[in-house]
């Protein structure tokens, strides 16, 4: 017993930035994409989340090894081999794309609150929004990593949503292990659409510049000064690991549980996160239905700060203006005001008559097509001889240009499906 406890002690400290980035990828938007696919094709795109898997996981893993072993994000790292001419626009669709999928995840968020309570959609929304901004703008960054990381508890609620329903396993796994690909324009749109939500540049930039605070605290606590390369290059690898098998795993069961209720019973568009949890009440019940709109609102809370948390951390390391979530608010104004604008601004996104439908398309085809150059200029980072304390294992470096080369292939077809 006294193992296990210890095991679990362990795991628990070796948990942090990559459960946190993994939970944050599944957001409103991303469970509004899962929800339409399970709508749409039913078990069809089940095997998509595996295949996807090793590829999120690789860039992952590069992103942390860049932030921990340089003690900066991916920005100043990414700044240091690509030209300004290029790095600043790409940044500027960072911050674009983030305060859109803002907008996007708070809308859904106060629409599912309203399904539950009642009252104004706007109203919560905003007060969402003021919520995740004074939590990120108070707490310090080793207390709020904590806060997060408790939160990614809410995903369960999509793993218990899949149980009330009646679901055909033995279908479901035909489905995931002997797919069905069918090259018609709405199968190649949707798949580009899961691809393009479970790899998104905005978790690249979060994860790198929280093992990047990790890294300095760390090295400011004696007790790990001279902690050897390779375990910590071992937590991040388990870190990232569990926190996209969780995140994937719970894509999964939002398929899953949409594709056998609502797909089942004939509804086969879903725009939004809150019609699909509207969608589930008379045919899953209500208990899927209150799983499925209060997990809206808690991967909500997680991803905002996260969306604008990593804008700010990428514009404040390409202009070097000092920031840190770790820093108070007098002494990182320029950071938290990027932080602001982004949160305030995607609030203020919901005023106009901005179809939310629209937000969630676009941010998907600006993250699709920034995340290439962001990945290749990445994986040269690591491959830059002059960065000796970067060298990865060659199996990684492998799958980071397949995970490149990937992106590569979707946003082509992105182009391509478009036409």
């Amino acid at each position: 017993m006294s193992e296990s406890r210890s095991f679990l002690r362990s795991l628990g400290r070796a948990l942090g930035p990559g459960l946190v980035t993994g939970a944050a990828d599944d957001d409103p938007s991303g469970i509004a994409t899962y929800s339409q696919a399970g709508a749409q094709f039913g078990f069809g795109l089940t095997w998509t989340l595996f295949l996807t898997l090793p590829f999120m996981v690789a860039i992952q893993i590069i992103s942390a090894v860049i932030g921990w072993n340089t003690r900066q994000g991916l920005a100043r790292n990414i700044a240091k081999v690509l030209p300004a001419v290029v790095l600043y626009p790409l940044v500027a669709s960072l911050l674009i794309a983030n305060t859109i999928n803002i907008a996007a995840d708070l809308a859904a968020m106060g629409e599912a609150l309203r399904l539950v309570v009642g009252g104004s959609a706007l109203v919560y929304a905003g007060i969402f929004g003021i919520v995740c901004l004074i939590a990120e703008v108070v707490i310090p960054y080793h207390r709020y990593a904590g806060i997060l990381k408790f939160m990614t508890m809410v995903l369960l609620f999509y793993v218990a949503a899949a149980f009330t329903v009646n679901v055909p396993w033995g279908e479901v796994a035909r489905s995931t292990f002997i797919p069905y690909i069918k090259l018609d324009h709405d199968m190649i749109l949707m798949v580009v659409a899961i691809f393009g939500t479970t790899i998104s540049p905005y978790l690249f930039f979060w994860q790198a510049s929280q093992e990047a605070e990790e890294s300095r605290l760390s090295h400011r606590a004696q007790h790990r000064r001279n902690e050897p390369k390779k375990n910590s290059f071992r937590t991040i690898s388990i870190d990232t690991w569990v926190g996209m098998i969780a995140s994937n795993l719970v894509a999964f069961f939002i398929i899953v549980t949409t594709a056998a209720t609502l797909h089942l019973h004939g509804v086969t568009r879903i725009d939004t996160a809150a019609q699909a949890a509207e969608a589930l009440r008379p045919v899953g019940g209500p208990f899927a239905f209150a799983l499925f709109a209060l997990g809206i609102i808690g991967t909500g809370l997680l991803a905002v700060p996260v969306l604008a948390g990593s804008a700010a951390y990428a514009v404040a390391e390409v202009f070097k203006i000092r920031g840190s979530l770790e820093l108070p608010a007098n002494r990182a104004i320029g950071f938290y005001a990027i932080v602001a604008a982004a949160t305030i601004g995607g609030a203020a996104l919901l005023l106009t008559n901005i179809d939310p439908i629209a937000m969630l398309f676009w941010t998907a085809v600006i993250n699709g097509i920034v995340a290439v150059p962001i990945m290749i200029a990445t994986m040269i980072v690591v491959s830059n001889k002059r960065e000796a304390g970067l060298a990865l294992p060659l199996w990684l470096t492998v799958l980071g240009w397949l995970a490149t080369g990937l992106m590569a292939v979707v946003v082509a077809l992105l182009i391509w499906s478009s036409f």
